[in-house]
């Protein structure tokens, strides 16, 4: 586990499966039609119950770079936030990451939630780059802190070791 305080707010690195985690909020890395197929997606489907799902088909579908919120039904959080992540070749994969990662941190200001927590997301069966995704989401998760009151902690959650030392090497490189 690693921390970084930014003005007075919390960012952590972990490693573990998000749907486990106790927080406010959890994000799905979404398809745009808010489907709960694989990976975290299917996690949530999972653990979560159908409850979820029921919700996703009245707001779904939104676009690539969007973000809904839903309840969480069965898990420790109280919210899912959907980020409809880019497919990887599909075009403007950076700046839609980077709208997908922004669009969940302004639901959660506007929700006043206290912790979020991330995957990294588009980098699953998407296949978008780790490194550039660690690189795009730490970079607005930090800018966001900065400049806004909530989220007060902003939690990527990483599964598997290796992601977890991508994020890991990515932060250490942006705060120097």
């Amino acid at each position: 586990m690693k921390e970084l305080f930014v003005n007075n707010k919390k960012l952590k690195l972990v490693e573990g499966n998000i749907v486990l985690l106790d927080v406010e909020a959890i994000v799905n890395a979404a398809n745009s039609s808010l489907i709960l197929g694989g990976g975290v997606a299917g996690a949530i489907r999972t653990y979560g119950g159908p409850s979820i799902q029921e919700e996703c088909n009245r707001i779904g579908p939104i676009r690539v770079g969007e973000a809904a919120l839903t309840n969480a039904g069965d898990l420790k959080a109280k919210y899912v936030i959907h980020a409809a992540g880019p497919v990887s070749g599909e075009g403007e994969e950076e700046e839609k990451l980077r709208n997908a990662t922004l669009n969940s941190l302004k639901i959660a200001k506007e929700k006043k939630i206290k912790d979020i927590a991330f995957p990294a997301i588009s980098t699953g069966i998407f296949g978008f780059p780790i490194e550039r995704c660690s690189q795009i989401m730490l970079k607005e998760a930090m800018e966001f802190l900065e400049n806004h009151d909530y989220p007060q902690e902003i939690i990527f959650c990483l599964y598997g070791t290796e992601a977890y030392s991508v994020f890991e090497k990515t932060l250490e490189e942006l705060t120097g």
